[in-house]
């Protein structure tokens, strides 16, 4: 399945008619996006390991206000995978390179989950060009304080993913060609209820992570942990944001965890709990997402 909008099932009545997909090339790779609307240009960062898809109950609404630009970063959806180029500064200057080449000097962004690490680095790193920051549902690492190895099971059963996903080339072979236990339990168990996205969605993720380039570039992002903590720090240092920042947990998931961590490195920040959600707001909570992010960026 090539991931764009011609392709994926399910989409939102009109969908198609709103928006379209568009690739550009960069001296590194291609990059994916679909883009439809109209009014200031806005760019969606995808959850980990999801692409573009995630944000389909959400976009129609926002694209009646804004140029919805939802991006696949490297390594996911229709965007090219290559072997390395993980870090955040790569990951950030990616998405730079793409919104200069669909014509948009300055937007808003929003991003949750590995979504919300490419965020603030694009907004760390390009701040003349970012001009509001929508964030959820992530850890900064360098950061955000980690539990012990031995936590609690509640605790362990929410991240015990971030050491197994850090592993070198075992976690890869462990996991290919058991696509749907291993990321279908990820789906099933940070969600609010087991049943809280859709089997048909659960589907076209896992359909992606069956390439082995895919699943690869999932587990690289986890491998750059260290240097990720490095560059957070760094631009921490380098001074805070003073863009406006509205930082959202899921209640049975981060909470306020994305607040506390984002008023480490800006001064402006709004922090919301969507109730009733666990990981993946943009698919648990549609409605209140929309609502939240349009009173935000408008």
């Amino acid at each position: 399945m090539p991931f764009t909008v011609t392709d994926v099932p399910h989409l939102p009545a009109g969908f198609a008619d709103t928006f379209t997909s568009h690739t550009v090339k960069t001296s590194e790779l291609t990059l994916h996006a679909v883009v439809g609307g109209d009014g200031p240009p806005l760019l969606l960062l995808p959850a980990w390991p999801q692409f573009w898809y995630h944000w389909r109950l959400v976009m129609p609404a926002l694209a009646e206000h804004f140029t919805v630009v939802a991006a696949d970063v490297r390594g996911l959806g229709g965007s090219g995978k290559p072997a390395t180029g993980y870090t955040l500064g790569t990951l950030a200057a990616d998405m730079a390179d793409l919104m200069t080449a669909l014509g948009h000097d300055r937007f808003a962004v929003a991003g949750y989950d590995l979504g919300m690490n490419v965020a603030h680095a694009l907004a760390a790193t390009h701040r003349d060009r970012v001009t509001r920051l929508a964030v959820g549902e992530s850890v900064l690492p360098g950061l955000s304080p980690s539990p012990p190895l031995i936590s609690d099971a509640a605790t362990n059963a929410f991240l015990w993913h971030f050491a197994f996903n850090r592993l070198t080339d075992i976690n890869e072979r462990m996991v290919a060609g058991r696509e749907e236990i291993y990321f279908g339990h990820q789906f099933a168990t940070k969600a609010a209820r087991p049943d809280a996205i859709p089997q048909h969605a659960v589907d076209v993720y896992v359909d992606l992570l069956r390439d082995p380039a895919a699943l690869h570039a999932v587990f690289e992002y986890y491998r750059g942990l260290d240097e990720w903590s490095e560059q957070v720090r760094r631009w921490r240092d380098e001074g805070p944001l003073s863009i406006p920042v509205l930082a959202m947990g899921g209640e049975y998931a981060t909470g306020t965890g994305p607040e506390e961590v984002m008023r480490l490195l800006a001064t402006d920040v709004t922090g919301l709990v969507i109730p009733g959600t666990g990981h993946f707001l943009a698919e648990e909570a549609p409605e209140a997402l929309t609502k939240a992010l349009l009173a935000f960026l408008r």
